[in-house]
């Protein structure tokens, strides 16, 4: 498979696992956590299929377009081991939907970056709260695996919920 058809298989699978995320939590109250706001192209999809809903943002920094910067207020920027035990501080357990896409282009070291912060994620999920990772996110208690949306390979993206 060429690169090009595996970026498109990606995207698919992203889009396909946001849009499940959302139907399940549609009767939910609460926030969205979009963990690598990147150019903004996930973060715009969020505010498209859930109105109305908060979008906290962490990043190390805005590369974004600027159509897909979200205001001050909702921006967590800096290293994530920083801002993450201030966000779970001031925000608790507030999310019910979370899009966890940090990776840093290296497959070992975005697993490893992901099994370090998915603990500290966890703290900020509500009840029945779905995440959404590129990576596989395990041994977190309370978090069990989700099925993927038809069409999307195992292991392409990964699903769970908030027992």
């Amino acid at each position: 498979m060429s690169r090009l058809d595996s970026a498109i298989r990606r995207l698919q699978a992203q889009k396909a696992a946001l849009e499940d995320a959302a139907q399940r939590t549609a009767d939910q109250r609460g926030m969205v956590l979009e963990f690598g706001l990147g150019n903004g192209r996930t973060y715009d999809h969020l505010r498209t299929i859930l109105p109305g809903r908060r979008i906290v943002v962490f990043d190390r920094q805005v590369a974004a377009h600027p159509d897909c910067i979200p205001p001050d207020e909702d921006l967590y920027l800096g290293d994530l081991f920083e801002t993450l035990p201030r966000a779970v501080a001031e925000l608790g357990r507030a999310a019910v939907v979370a899009h966890l896409d940090i990776g840093t282009g290296d497959k070992d070291q975005s697993i490893a970056l992901v099994a370090r912060a998915a603990p500290l994620i966890a703290g900020l999920l509500a009840e029945r709260a779905v995440l959404v990772s590129d990576q596989p996110v395990e041994g977190i208690p309370g978090l069990v695996p989700l099925p993927l949306p038809d069409g999307i390979a195992a292991g392409r993206i990964h699903m769970l919920q908030r027992a």
